[in-house]
């Protein structure tokens, strides 16, 4: 007889399917974002004036920019996937303190709702991997592991 929590428990298949939805989820996000931050892709501001409108040095603008673009290529592909998943959550609680946290939790408003959502995306392919359907299986084994 098959215990009822078996029967409920995903399998091998069905989690490694998962972890690449939710890493296209994120990953295409931040490649656009990270685009228009870097390269001015999409209208996007360019390093020099994002970090202008943040009150901050032009390094900032490139390391913002850097991070969202390494990152989502990161998430899209598995390769240096945690590498990428802390680069994305070191910006998001930037956002999330900087700029979201006083205007509450709807986004809506302006709130954070949307930067907590991609920060937590990141920390649970951090703790996770990239899983089976990934690019990163092919880098030497000291490697795969980030």
């Amino acid at each position: 007889m098959v215990s009822q929590a078996s029967t409920n428990t995903p399998g091998s298949r069905q989690v490694n399917a998962a972890l690449l939805i939710l890493r296209i989820a994120s990953g295409i996000v931040f490649l656009y974002h990270g685009s228009a931050i870097l390269f001015g892709a999409f209208g996007g501001p360019g390093p020099r004036a994002f970090a202008g409108f943040m009150h901050m040095p032009a390094a900032v603008g490139y390391l913002v920019g850097l991070a969202e673009f390494g990152g989502g290529l990161a998430m899209l592909s598995g390769v240096l996937l945690r590498v990428g998943a802390a680069g994305i959550m070191t910006v998001m609680a930037g956002a999330i303190l900087l700029v979201h946290l006083p205007h509450g939790f709807d986004v809506g408003k302006g709130g954070m709702e949307y930067a907590l959502t991609q920060f937590l995306l990141a920390l649970a392919l951090f703790i996770t991997g990239a899983g089976a359907y990934s690019l990163g299986i092919w880098l030497p084994r000291p490697l795969r592991k980030w």
